[in-house]
């Protein structure tokens, strides 16, 4: 399958809010979404299929140095074809020239997200009992740390596009 990683805009908002609905159980809303677009510590990416339908997406915020991985999803139809792996492997790439770590979020029964992120270099550090609802489950902290060869504790990173 084809498809492409572009940055999101407007016209991906009703797609992404769409498969926000089928993958998970609190979605984010076209509203919650489209104020995403205006945060400049926000960058989001979507994977398009050929005839610019959305498959895929994921979400960064960066503060400082530091990068949370917002919600990945995949469409169940599309899943299994490297699509969260090259999402994830964006912000990865961006982290190594900017971050100090980036860290998410995953449900502990993820089995297949916990493979992939620590088949990309996160581990786990930690545990937040409860954290997800519907149904009330832990969520595995994983995180990946970057050094910066060269670099002094005072160096900062500069604003740089992800994509």
């Amino acid at each position: 399958m084809n498809y492409n990683i572009v940055p999101m805009d407007r016209s991906h908002l009703r797609g992404i809010a769409d498969l926000e609905r089928l993958c998970f159980t609190t979605p984010l809303t076209e509203v919650m979404l489209e104020q995403e677009l205006y945060l400049d510590h926000a960058s989001y990416l979507v994977a398009e299929d050929e005839n610019g339908q959305v498959v895929g997406y994921a979400g960064l915020h960066v503060v400082l140095d530091e990068g949370y991985i917002d919600n990945v999803a995949v469409s169940p139809d599309y899943r299994r074809q490297g699509i969260a792996r090259r999402l994830v492997e964006v912000f990865c790439r961006f982290g190594e020239e900017r971050l100090a770590f980036l860290t998410l979020e995953v449900r502990a029964s993820n089995k297949a997200a916990i493979a992939l992120y620590d088949h990309l270099g996160f581990l786990p550090e930690g545990r937040r009992r409860g954290y997800y609802e519907k149904p009330r489950e832990d969520a595995i902290l994983m995180t990946r740390r970057f050094s910066h060869e060269g670099e002094t504790a005072s160096d900062s990173p500069e604003e740089s596009p992800l994509v």
